[in-house]
């Protein structure tokens, strides 16, 4: 037997394209429009690159309990990886071990059955309905851990606190995780229940509502059992996941959330109008409680729609997968970026004499 025989063999992630064209609107990754509040700046002016000889404290502590107070925990409640997609894949390792299926829907984070095949992990996706609904009965079976994002991706469709409760009730010896990586966009985040139920772990993202998909820093909330397993898997793989600048920029941001709140505003306002618009140009526009619009239209080919953009210079998501091959994911950018968007949706559908 070869060394080629003993390969791991799996199916990776496809990250989002980052494309390199001129004058581009990229609408694709569901990065925010809005940069980071100013205070980063400032503070990047201010790093000490005598740090950077030194290992990073190991825990981020300062950060820790920068967000431990903003989601009112304490500070053994809060957990820090490099971006969420690591947090994600050190909790599958954590809290799915068991001999029963991992349970997630069939249409969501494409990243879920990667990391069960990673890990040779049995799963089960549950089946969503035609509008891409999922329903609380489906989740009452044999699991070894549930996981679902909230809002969705890529639908941005929300389930309630409700919905999220009685799937914790009838799991209470599984370890349930909400992926809250939109949840700045829309919905409410269930970080109010951990107080009530310690088999819930909750995802969060500073890629999104805090404008770091460049910085690389994500969060899981839980208990204080839940989350001191985590970082034992953590550290039996990697003590420093958060670099010196990482820890500090994450902190001011932390310490400025208006300036999130206010920037995530903006993005909801023209999330409205963009499905709005959308629905009055023909399109099927689920409701989306994300910063992206889950879209398509009933007579034109999804794929020869995401090219026609993409020749245009907009870039869209489109997955050539079952159920969703018809589907675009648009990101919500800003008022010019979308206007120019639907300046060509116009012209295009004039063009195929749809309008």
């Amino acid at each position: 037997m070869s060394w080629k025989d003993k390969l791991r063999q799996v199916e990776p992630y496809v990250a989002g394209e980052q494309p390199k064209i001129n004058n581009m609107i990229k609408l694709n990754t569901n990065e925010n429009p809005y940069g980071p509040c100013k205070q980063i700046k400032d503070i990047l002016k201010e790093i000490d690159i005598e740090k950077l000889k030194l290992y990073p404290n190991s825990d981020g502590e300062e950060l820790r309990h920068a967000l431990a107070k903003y989601h009112g925990l304490k500070d053994e409640q809060v957990f820090l990886g490099n971006g969420s997609d690591e947090v994600l894949a050190l909790t599958f390792l954590t809290f799915f071990n068991g001999s029963d299926p991992v349970l997630f829907p069939n249409i969501s984070y494409s990243f879920y059955p990667v990391y069960c095949d990673l890990y040779q992990m049995n799963y089960k996706e549950i089946i969503l309905d035609q509008d891409f609904k999922m329903y609380v009965e489906d989740f009452k079976q044999p699991n070894s851990g549930i996981i679902f994002p909230n809002p969705n991706a890529p639908t941005g469709l929300l389930v309630s606190l409700d919905f999220i409760e009685e799937v914790l009730k009838s799991n209470p010896d599984s370890i349930v995780v909400v992926d809250e990586a939109y949840i700045d966009f829309g919905g409410q985040s269930c970080v109010t229940l951990i107080h009530q139920y310690e088999n819930l772990v909750v995802i969060q993202t500073f890629s999104k509502s805090r404008s770091f998909a460049g910085a690389r820093l994500g969060v899981a909330l839980g208990n204080k059992e839940a989350i001191s397993h985590l970082y034992d898997v953590k550290n039996s793989f990697n003590s420093y996941p958060i670099d010196y600048i990482t820890q500090q920029i994450g902190l001011v941001s932390v310490l400025n959330s208006q300036d999130m709140k206010e920037k995530c505003q903006k993005v909801i306002q023209t999330r409205e109008y963009t499905k709005t618009k959308l629905k009055e140009l023909g399109f099927v526009v689920p409701d989306s409680y994300a910063n992206f619009v889950f879209v398509k239209h009933p007579k034109i080919d999804g794929e020869e729609l995401f090219l026609a953009l993409r020749k245009e210079g907009i870039i869209v998501r489109h997955w050539n997968k079952p159920l969703i091959d018809q589907y675009l994911r648009v990101t919500i950018g800003t008022d010019q970026q979308m206007e120019r968007f639907f300046e060509f949706l116009v012209n295009y559908l004039n063009q195929k004499e749809l309008l």
